[in-house]
């Protein structure tokens, strides 16, 4: 078998699917994005096809050092996601030739199902506490939120105070029959996130997400140190190499690669097994769209440390089109009592509406993130 040829869609609401082509007609898909940088995406998969056209896609190991060591200048976030995409779609071409879904090449299942959390919204208390109670009654007793909006290098107590009684609120309201994450999702620095987790620990949420910035990690020992909420993070380190240091330093509770950026199934198998040699709890970032929450799912069921799923089923960065939207088997993406099941189908086991994916792709948006200021005209974190 030989590879063919590679087609990229960007697509709304931020995504960009991957079709990788035979000569013998089976087809792989992945999901190879930077969400605001699609377009740069794009160019470097098919800067990188010039590697692939003519080659076996069953030897992925090997096409996966080619694409990471045949280039002298290497790892970031747009080579890393362009080698992410093509390796799902590499593993997705496998697993449909033997007539396997991806885990059973992984060494088969560890678990039967994997806790998954929804995304919550609102800007203010009683948004986010009627939203969580609509999720409930799709079944989920877990969720995440943002832990707070901008913060400024040291931030006044008023903003502290309203940071911390959103989450007192939820606390108080719903007790101990839910469950919470709070991402600070980088915005807030080393001084005030000392600040916020003591004040944030009587309430005791599952985890802090990106507590400090990934290129300020050299303060998760001392933050974890000051503190006893599990911290995460990972979301924005793309090979075993960048989480090297975090996980020797120590600190880290919770490993967050995304199989989108971090270099797909592939790298994110071994960053999972690096994880667990640290007794480190493995939760695969995803706010992205069914190849990626596909791969993500099947990493989930082989590695023991596996412990949460992110999903973007109804997220609030999703306008214009949602994750089921562009599938023909959403069946298999059903929750169960707050869970998701292992794939059935061969191969990632999602069926692409390809027709619908041409389509959509004709008119597909340039998201961007927003840009923050905070009031004194400085750049601020989003």
């Amino acid at each position: 078998m030989k590879i063919t040829r590679l087609t990229t869609y960007r697509l709304p609401p931020r995504w960009m699917f991957l079709k990788v082509e035979t000569d013998e007609g089976i087809s792989g898909w992945g999901e190879p994005v930077v969400e605001g940088r699609a377009r740069s995406v794009e160019t470097a998969v098919h800067e990188l096809s010039d590697l692939l056209i003519g080659k076996d896609p069953a030897r992925i190991n090997d096409l996966w050092q080619t694409l990471y060591r045949g280039g002298f200048y290497r790892g970031g976030p747009i080579l890393m996601s362009a080698i992410a995409g093509i390796d799902q779609a590499l593993w997705d071409i496998k697993g449909k030739a033997l007539g396997v879904p991806v885990y059973q090449l992984l060494g088969g299942l560890v678990r039967d199902r994997i806790k998954a959390y929804s995304w919550v919204g609102g800007d203010r208390p009683a948004e986010v506490i009627a939203a969580i109670r609509s999720l409930q009654t799709a079944g989920f007793d877990t969720f995440k939120l943002n832990g707070c909006g901008e913060m400024a290098l040291i931030e006044s107590s008023r903003q502290i105070d309203a940071a911390i009684a959103t989450v007192a609120e939820i606390r108080a309201t719903f007790g101990n029959s839910i469950e919470f994450g709070l991402d600070f999702h980088g915005r807030v620095t080393a001084p005030m996130a000392r600040v916020l987790l003591k004040e944030l620990e009587p309430y005791r949420p599952l985890f802090v997400e990106e507590p400090v910035l990934s290129e300020q990690a050299e303060h998760y020992p001392r933050l974890a140190a000051a503190t006893s909420i599990p911290l995460a993070g990972g979301e924005r380190l793309y090979s075993r190499f960048d989480f090297k240091a975090l996980f020797a330093s120590g600190g880290l509770a919770i490993a967050q690669p995304d199989l989108s950026h971090a270099g797909g199934i592939t790298e994110c198998h071994k960053i999972a097994s690096m994880a667990e040699a640290y007794d480190i709890a493995l939760a695969p970032h995803c706010p992205l769209g069914p190849l990626a929450l596909a791969a993500c799912l099947h990493i989930d069921v082989v590695a023991r440390n596996a412990v949460l799923q992110e999903q973007s089923m109804g997220i609030h960065y999703n306008q214009g089109a949602d994750l089921l939207d562009y599938v023909l088997n959403p069946e298999d993406f059903r929750f169960h009592d707050g869970h998701l099941l292992p794939p059935s189908r061969p191969g990632l086991g999602v069926e692409i509406n390809e027709a619908r994916v041409i389509e959509r792709s004709a008119n597909a948006p340039n998201w961007r993130n927003p840009v923050w200021r905070h009031a004194d005209g400085s750049i601020a974190e989003w």
